[in-house]
């Protein structure tokens, strides 16, 4: 392992060099890809230059338990030494940690797409909360969101909502959402006091660029049609709402929450490219059938991954069994605690993998 981290150091060095050389430093596409290399390698790169450092002090320490007269002396070098052999096996653990591949969407922006499932309003109305949920999670990141596309059901619910989240490891962090979101309480409805299930679905999906993924423009049929539902001036009195359907895929892209059509085209467009991106992701796990079945990424979004239950005020996440009471703090965007145990969850699979 220590073999593959120092290769990874080396390449750390002569990125250094290629940037400083001046016909790379005048080349913006070149500069921009090592800056961003060395970013994800400088973990790494950190990690081992403490641990060459390490490994330097538990030699001195060695020599002086070996050659040393004076007890006092000896007592004081032991101690470093099981000290630094401490270090040495938390360096080992995080290095290999920093080793793990490295999802190539983690950096990105993302679409996330939440749905009403079963429940009637009521899950309307969940899927309303789980957007404030997400949103609030984000303004506690940095991140900035919009809203793509929305479907009101009336009640301050929503039957669909896709908003675009934008910020550095959005998708590292929100990956996990993806999936049926169950909960139970007693709607605002109910007369008698009974407690109903009802359910949203979640997607989340990475931004993907025109580079990325090419969309031929005869494969699109684009209708134009007037917004409907909620808006603001004018979103309902003209036809700027756009419906985008890739001919080949079947699949659509709706935006009518701008006035303007442009504007609608191109978030469309947006939720368009992501869902083409993952429908031939899809496509190749399926083709391979090898591919790595994670217990906190299964893929199939059919899947309940946790349930939201009020009376009790307690939020559990099936896949890896963990509970809390704070059911309000999560609600407010208080994920971190959920989102951090399905992150090392994920670490420990692959690292199960990585000794196999």
């Amino acid at each position: 392992m220590i073999e593959k981290v120092a290769r990874v150091a080396a390449r750390y060095d002569e990125l250094n060099r290629l940037m400083a050389d001046p016909e790379i430093a005048t080349d913006p596409v070149k500069t921009r890809a090592y800056a961003q290399e060395q970013s994800d390698i400088e973990g790494l790169y950190q990690g081992y230059q403490r641990y060459e450092q390490v490994e330097r002090e538990l030699n001195d320490a060695r020599r002086m338990v070996e050659e040393e007269q004076d007890a006092d002396l000896i007592d004081l070098a032991q101690a470093e030494l099981e000290s630094l052999e401490a270090e040495k096996e938390e360096l080992l653990e995080r290095l290999k940690l920093l080793l793990l591949p490295k999802d190539p969407n983690d950096d990105k922006n993302i679409i996330v797409e939440v749905r009403a499932g079963a429940g009637g309003d009521e899950a309307g109305l969940f899927a309303a909360d789980l957007f404030r949920m997400y949103a609030r999670y984000a303004d506690t990141q940095g991140w900035k969101y919009e809203v793509l596309s929305s479907n009101a059901s009336g009640i301050g619910g929503y039957k669909e909502v896709i908003f675009e989240v934008r910020g550095r490891g959005a998708y590292s962090r929100l990956k996990y959402e993806s999936g049926v979101h169950r909960v139970q309480r007693v709607p605002t409805t109910e007369s008698q006091g009974r407690i109903h299930t009802s359910t949203a679905t979640v997607i989340v999906l990475p931004e993907r660029e025109d580079v990325e993924v090419e969309i031929d423009a005869n494969d699109l049929r684009i209708d134009i049609f007037r917004s409907s539902g909620n808006g603001g001036q004018s979103v309902n009195t003209t036809d700027s709402a756009v419906r985008l359907t890739h001919l080949p895929t079947g699949i659509v892209a709706t935006c009518q929450d701008e006035k303007s059509q442009l504007k609608n085209k191109l978030k469309a467009m947006t939720v368009l490219r992501a869902r083409l991106y993952d429908l031939e992701q899809q496509k190749r796990n399926a083709e391979q059938g090898a591919a790595r079945k994670s217990q906190v990424q299964t893929g199939d979004r059919s899947e309940k991954i946790r349930t939201y239950n009020f009376p009790q005020s307690r939020i559990t996440d099936h896949r890896i069994g963990l509970t809390s009471y704070q059911l309000d703090s999560v609600l407010n965007g208080a994920l971190d605690e959920f989102i951090d145990a399905l992150a090392t969850t994920e670490q420990a699979e692959k690292l199960a993998e990585m000794e196999v």
